[in-house]
């Protein structure tokens, strides 16, 4: 429930930002105010050219005038951008030092093993739950098989944990592969419209102009959404490799002690 409700907080962050994008070209592209000898001249101008186009030129004016198969584009591209966000956010919470061995747990598990308690160690990983706390646990279940089966059950853990936390930078790289997919197809219905207008004899600049919005915007979109998603992927998956190879590390250096360990029952 958590993941649902940070994900439409992030889908409603994604669709605020796209629209954005064409805050300055609209600024830029506003009319002058008229000064009082032309402003008759001006106003039969501006509604011709209201006419000929249906309405302003405006982000939104675009998306809703691209027909059904660009609003089902947008609605993707909206989709993707709040796909991104939640990604990026979820990785910037889980993938750390912190979340993925804790300064505690390995205190308490280093402290538990000088003392030969392997029963404690294991309850130390049980109640700070976390990816190295998985793999220890595994090691710490099967030690009464001997060390060779306490690697094993410790390299299938490892393989497990690494999975799931590259799990998530790769949804992060598909959303940014997709996302300019998405863009492009956008691009190519908005051509495909424009030429349509073309072959018909003398075209409406107006539609015109706007099929030629909708390529750009959708370009635009789609790549605003990639770029981020592909830098983050890559910095994520950098940070997530020199974890993975800490911990490795930080846990054979607390199971090197189980070759002679004995362990206490009451």
């Amino acid at each position: 429930m958590k993941k649902l409700m940070l994900f439409a907080m992030m889908l409603s962050l994604a669709c605020a930002m796209i629209p954005s994008l064409s805050s300055a070209q609209d600024a830029a592209d506003a009319p002058a105010p008229a000064t009082a000898g032309t402003f008759e001249a001006a106003g039969s101008s501006d509604d011709g050219e209201k006419t000929s186009s249906g309405g302003s030129g405006g982000f939104f004016h675009v998306v809703f005038k691209s027909g059904a198969l660009g609003i089902l584009l947008w609605l993707s591209i909206f989709v993707a951008a709040g796909f991104s966000v939640y990604f990026v956010v979820d990785c910037f919470i889980t993938v750390r030092v912190t979340r993925v061995m804790p300064d505690s747990l390995i205190d308490n598990v280093t402290e538990s093993m000088q003392e030969g308690d392997v029963l404690k160690a294991l309850e130390n990983c049980e109640n700070e739950p976390s990816p190295l706390a998985n793999i220890l646990s595994a090691g710490f279940s099967h030690v009464e098989e001997g060390y060779e089966v306490i690697q094993e059950a410790i390299s299938t853990a490892a393989d497990l944990e690494t999975e799931r936390i590259m799990q998530k930078l790769t949804w992060m790289s598909v959303v940014g592969n997709i996302a300019p997919m998405l863009g492009l197809l956008g691009t190519v219905q908005g051509m495909i419209r424009a030429f349509a207008n073309l072959s018909g004899g003398a075209p409406d600049l107006g539609i015109l102009a706007l099929n030629i919005s909708q390529a750009l915007y959708t370009t635009a979109g789609g790549l605003t959404i990639a770029v981020p998603c592909v830098a983050f992927y890559y910095t994520f998956r950098n940070s997530a490799n020199t974890l993975i190879l800490r911990m490795e590390a930080m846990t054979l250096e607390l199971i090197k002690d189980l070759r002679n360990v004995e362990v206490v029952t009451e």
